[in-house]
């Protein structure tokens, strides 16, 4: 059994999921969540070094618990606003940092990627993935958005994982095409 865990990074809420995946690669939910990181009076005035630390304690806080073996992250989506695209790529490295931390590997994974891998097509919307994961992991109910990502996140590097090993090939490389 590999315990994958999953995060859809955010400077305002970062989304968490874990996922367990066994040796024929069935999906099995763990846990998943938002952390929101505008909770607290520094985090609320927009103070992004307080965000920042609330989501590498929230973080490390969940790795300790839930002891995961490998973690996937999505990689950062630029926008038009750059200045939002500074602050995503701050919280994700913020996200990379607490999980190497505890020599976790990570494996990076754009949307398009997470989409074409659990819907079919890389240009699905949010309910389209909301439902899949729902329905991979037979969960019932409406998913918060950050952590149903972040769980579509996790259930995409164990396809591919899964994926790699039949293949015999490193699965961080499986998308490369280098």
């Amino acid at each position: 059994m590999t315990r994958i865990l999953g995060i859809d990074p955010g400077s305002q809420r970062t989304g968490i999921g874990i996922i367990d995946v066994d040796a024929a690669g069935r999906a099995t939910h763990v846990f998943h969540a938002p952390l929101d990181l505008l909770a607290g009076a520094a985090a609320a005035r927009g103070d992004l070094p307080q965000r920042l630390r609330r989501l590498v304690d929230g973080l490390r806080a969940i790795v300790e618990e839930h002891r995961p073996d490998e973690v996937a992250i999505e990689q950062v989506f630029v926008s038009k606003n750059a200045d939002s695209a500074l602050k995503l790529g701050q919280a994700r490295g913020a996200a990379i940092c607490a999980v190497v931390m505890h020599d976790l590997p990570v494996s990076e994974y754009g949307a398009r990627q997470v989409k074409l891998a659990l819907v079919g097509s890389g240009a699905a919307d949010k309910a389209q993935v909301q439902h899949m994961v729902g329905a991979v992991l037979g969960l019932k109910g409406r998913l918060q958005a950050d952590a149903a990502d972040a769980l579509a996140i996790a259930i995409t590097h164990a396809h591919t994982r899964a994926s790699a090993l039949r293949l015999g090939i490193d699965a961080r490389l499986a998308w490369s095409r280098r």
